[in-house]
């Protein structure tokens, strides 16, 4: 039987992200459903090929998220 876990794993849709150099410039792209696991990843709207090796633009990158709140029981709040 599958964990409720893996059930709705389809809620949590795929984040892009680029890795970025010292200069700013696009190295690589990822999607996935959670952040990269390293330094330089920041997360974008939407992965554009013409960006790769190129300095991304400041409108691409969407603001780092905060840490996740636990969902409150709905008993004993």
């Amino acid at each position: 039987m599958k964990s409720t876990g893996s059930l709705f794993s389809f809620l949590q849709p795929h984040r892009c992200f680029a890795r970025l150099d010292s200069t700013g410039r696009c190295q690589a792209f990822k999607q996935c459903k959670q952040p990269p696991v390293g330094n330089h990843w920041v997360e974008i709207k939407e992965i554009r090929l013409n960006w790769l090796h190129q300095v991304l633009p400041a409108s691409a990158r969407i603001p780092a998220r905060g840490p996740r709140l636990a969902v409150l029981p709905l008993l004993g709040l």
